[in-house]
């Protein structure tokens, strides 16, 4: 579903994907104009990660370029814009993002949802966001372990509580094809993918030194956390998303 782009930012072709020249300021008061007119947003961050999901599925590559607003998620993809002659100003982190957006929500008296994690993380993190925003208006919270068959009860409660903005926690790229069904199905909220952040916020993991972040090694933080897991996914993933880079280099692959 093509959504509808509010803002005269550019946006670049980057390695398939659709990026918006935003920093995290700008994206803010982008996202505020979706609220306040009442206009359906699927805000999702790209990174390496995402990049080559987008080169083996083309239906989940139409979904992310279909978006209202595409943020680098990802100090390796503003690394890749610099390298490509197409410079983005800055990696846009989702869960700073989130905490921009909730701020602005407690101060707008907007309402929030929280949708993914077990349980027990999901409503620490909101019972987190609420003693840091005494104003904020959370109006549920649901974990993100749920079928398929599903999907349209989720919806129907969205439909009753109305949340201006839905957080989403789930894995790519299931999270991007479920608020893809929620918009379809005529959910009128701005929907932000949040990856692991309630398990950062609740207080589940820590998040990497600031130093760490500055440093764009946040990503090895994450390997030193969960080695098993994540290992293989970011030695192998980032061979491939350079291998990319190498080729629309090459081949003269961006553009505005």
């Amino acid at each position: 579903m093509q959504e509808v782009r509010l803002g005269n930012n550019p946006r670049i072709k980057l390695l398939g994907a659709e990026v918006d020249v935003l920093d995290e300021s700008q994206t803010v008061s982008l996202v505020n104009e979706y609220i306040k007119t009442n206009t359906p947003l699927h805000l999702i961050g790209v990174n390496a990660d995402k990049i080559n999901a987008m080169q083996k599925d083309p239906e989940f590559s139409e979904i992310v370029n279909s978006c209202g607003v595409i943020n680098a998620d990802g100090a390796s993809l503003v690394l890749a814009s610099r390298f490509l002659g197409e410079p983005l100003p800055e990696r846009v982190a989702g869960i700073d993002l989130m905490q921009r957006l909730v701020e602005l929500s407690g101060k707008n008296q907007y309402k929030i949802f929280l949708l993914g994690a077990k349980e027990s993380v999901v409503r620490q993190a909101a019972k987190v966001l609420k003693d840091q925003n005494p104003t904020l208006k959370i109006v549920g919270v649901r974990n993100g372990y749920f079928r398929r068959e599903e999907w349209p009860l989720i919806s129907k409660q969205l439909k009753e509580l109305k949340p201006d903005l839905v957080f989403v926690g789930i894995t790519s790229p299931l999270k991007e094809y479920l608020v893809e069904f929620l918009q379809a199905d005529g959910n009128k909220s701005v929907f932000m993918g949040v990856g692991g952040s309630f398990d950062v916020i609740s207080g589940k993991i820590p998040r990497a030194p600031l130093w760490m972040q500055k440093s764009n090694l946040e990503w090895l933080f994450r390997v030193g956390q969960e080695p098993k897991r994540l290992l293989r996914r970011y030695l192998f993933g980032n061979i491939t998303f350079i291998w990319h880079v190498i080729k629309a280099k090459l081949s003269g692959n961006v553009k505005r």
